[in-house]
């Protein structure tokens, strides 16, 4: 497995910890799951499965304070089926009613270079899980060809070194939250990059990812997290490390 490295900058990020229930407060470091989404924003695909292999600090820790106003419901799932049923319908969300003031303690000035590679899986189940997804239109002739060709990893690999140096993406990678977007530049071999921070810390049980084998109701899996030396290592999905 090739291991691909990202340098990602962002003013604000959120990594929410699941055991704060009203109050958003986030990780001390981007999580696993956070950087596998930024490189799935730049190239995803149903054949293949990234794996998260270190995170590299590279500013200092620092928090900020923020009391937000966030919406406490999102529309209802029936009106929604009946609307697509009678062809109009009452879709509307009124943000007065449902407006919910919240304070936040979220990280501010971040910078990470998050390892990562991929490797082929079993897509068979994305047509029947995500129907609506199969036939997305592809506007871009190299990536119809590619389309075309057979699932092997070479393939893969063209499509995401092709998109990270042009700084292309499908949608906009974000830090933990989508108003929080981020920049990302692809770190390629030899070239002289800064050092991660010189700061070691036990950041305690830290969410690894989620565990998609059910999708209407997926597993959190967490694993005990420790920064050395401004690294975080992370262990592999079927490391006994990693409990859920």
């Amino acid at each position: 497995m090739k291991i691909y490295c990202l340098e990602v900058t962002g003013d604000f990020a959120c990594f929410t910890r699941p055991e704060m229930k009203v109050e958003r407060v986030s990780y001390d470091t981007i999580t696993p799951s956070a950087a596998r989404a930024v490189f799935e924003a730049i190239l995803w695909k149903p054949a293949i499965r990234w794996r998260v292999t270190k995170i590299e600090v590279l500013k200092s820790i620092r928090w900020i304070s923020l009391r937000r106003n966030e919406v406490g419901a999102v529309v209802s799932v029936s009106n929604v089926k009946s609307a697509m049923n009678k062809g109009s319908g009452d879709l509307a969300l009124y943000v007065e009613d449902e407006r919910q003031q919240r304070a936040g303690l979220f990280l501010r000035d971040v910078a990470y270079r998050i390892h990562a590679g991929f490797e082929l899986c079993d897509s068979s189940g994305h047509k029947s899980n995500f129907p609506h997804l199969v036939k997305h239109p592809i506007n871009d002739a190299d990536e119809q060809r590619a389309a075309d060709e057979a699932n092997t990893l070479p393939k893969f690999m063209s499509m995401f070194e092709r998109r990270a140096r042009k700084g292309q993406c499908v949608n906009q990678p974000y830090l933990g939250c989508r108003e929080f977007a981020c920049d990302f530049r692809l770190v390629e071999g030899g070239s002289a990059e800064s050092p991660p921070i010189a700061e070691s810390r036990d950041l305690g049980w830290m969410l690894h990812d989620l565990n998609f084998a059910n999708p209407v109701d997926p597993k959190p899996r967490f694993f005990r997290a420790e920064l050395k030396g401004g690294v975080l290592l992370v262990p592999d999905w079927n490391d006994p490390k990693v409990r859920g």
